[in-house]
């Protein structure tokens, strides 16, 4: 199990290097956002404001908001639009009420076009404005209470009030001075309880006010066919790399040359520079799905490090002739291995071969190739041992086992094992140079250089 941290770099090396995959889901993303929006029609929202004149808590805009999406006013609405196979069920879930400031009712209708979505929302407000009227005591009921015919009576108690202080026992006796006392706080009492009666109950004596009527909506509602495509292409991404960053995570391979050895049972002889280019089976393999792999970049590795600058050609050939001297250190009386590679390891396949090149003989190595699912040695004719050459990080422990398996079933003993390394070549000054693809020694000797070109 890979317990890395996930940095911006790790998600800065899945862009690099499988850009051409995450384009493509992207793009099938966006693609399946387009479809989405065909099984969706456009809809179109607009909005028509009611104003509450007078002092209002919130708590009664509230209440309003209510009313105004209520199943009584939404019924009323589509039976006077009488649109063809729409009742008011449909509507309902089409058409949204909000208390905004400023004592603002605020409805907003959704339909298929922008007209339809213009008399949604006007029709709405006219028959909450008329629902909320005949509520109040704004209808016709003969028994609902009258404002204006209680400020009437007010005022006819106020005049007879007033008759009847004239009346009393004009002098100033203490009996007239105390009814017309009296008369004057019935006439206070009566006003104040007018008065309470207007801030109480605004809408008694103030009728709500449409405020125009909707505007034509110009643009879809969201989400638009733009937006679906957009998301889509969005959420493949982010798919595609949360896919990357949970294989990584959940890998068991091993990255570390200790633990490659061990899961081996064998020594680690040393580590050897390749520089990183693609390998010849992968340049002659020309099936459709090597072609898809190596257009999609599946051919090469993410989660790898980036490739170090290798040294020159002298330190690499330095690096494998220091192997083939352990190698003759660990079997002195033996002059024959066999080199295992992992079958697909194209890094390990060049490293062996060079390997064999650099050893010239001594010992003599002969690689071959065996598969990881369900690893075969071939029939032992001379070897002495099995010398492991694969790629840093390219396997788990279970299949190294299985190698290792593999050459005790076969009576080989896993003498060492070789990593090797990917590097990013230097440029050289000289044109005709190739660093990193070498020749068979002819002539034996550490001093023997091949000759360029």
């Amino acid at each position: 199990m890979n317990d890395d941290t996930i940095r911006l770099a790790t998600i800065g090396r899945i862009l690099r290097r499988r850009w051409r995959l995450l384009t493509v889901l992207a793009v099938v993303g966006a693609l399946a956002g387009y479809g989405g929006s065909a099984l969706f029609p456009p809809q179109y929202t607009t909005s028509a404001s009611v104003l509450l004149p007078g002092a209002w808590q919130e708590r009664e805009l509230l209440t309003q908001a209510e009313i105004a999406s209520s199943s009584v006013v939404i019924d009323r609405v589509a039976a006077t639009l009488g649109w063809s196979g729409v009742s008011g069920s449909d509507l309902r879930d089409r058409v949204t009420a909000t208390a905004a400031d400023g004592n603002i009712i605020k409805i907003s209708g959704t339909a298929e076009t922008p007209e339809r979505a213009q008399q949604l929302s006007d029709q709405v407000a006219r028959q909450f404005v008329t629902f909320a009227a005949r509520i109040a005591g704004d209808g016709t009921d003969p028994e609902a209470a009258q404002p204006e015919a209680l400020r009437q009576l007010v005022a006819q108690a106020s005049r007879r009030i007033t008759e009847l202080a004239d009346a009393a026992a004009p002098g100033q006796g203490m009996d007239s001075v105390q009814t017309r006392t009296e008369l004057e706080k019935l006439r206070t009492a009566l006003q104040d309880a007018v008065k309470k009666l207007d801030q109480a109950d605004p809408s008694a004596n103030k009728s709500m006010v449409v405020m125009g009527s909707a505007a034509r909506p110009t643009g879809q509602a969201a989400p638009t066919r733009i937006q679906l495509v957009a998301g889509g292409a969005l959420v493949a991404l982010l798919l595609g790399i949360i896919g990357h960053l949970t294989a990584a995570r959940t890998s068991r391979r091993l990255r570390t040359e200790p633990e490659t050895a061990a899961a081996l049972g064998s020594v680690l002889l040393g580590t050897v520079d390749v520089t990183a280019e693609r390998s010849a089976k992968a340049a002659r393999d020309r099936g459709p799905r090597a072609l898809v792999r190596r257009l999609l970049g599946l051919d090469t590795r993410w989660d790898l490090p980036v490739p170090h600058a290798s040294g020159d050609e002298a330190g690499r050939r330095v690096r494998y002739r220091r192997v083939c001297a352990r190698l003759r250190e660990r079997l002195p009386a033996s002059r024959r291995l066999l080199v295992v590679v992992p079958d697909g390891d194209g890094p390990a396949r060049r490293a062996a071969e060079r390997l064999a090149a650099e050893a010239d003989g001594e010992p003599l190595l002969r690689v071959v190739e065996v598969s990881v699912t369900r690893p075969l040695l071939p029939d032992r004719e001379d070897e002495s041992g099995v010398l492991v050459v694969l790629s840093a990080g390219s396997r788990t422990a279970a299949e190294l086992a299985g190698i290792a398996g593999a050459c005790a079933e076969a009576g080989q003993e896993v003498v060492g094992v070789v990593v090797a390394d990917l590097v990013r070549d230097r440029p050289t000054r000289s044109a005709d140079t190739r660093p990193d693809v070498p020749e068979p020694v002819l002539v034996g000797g550490d001093d023997t250089r091949r000759a360029a070109g």
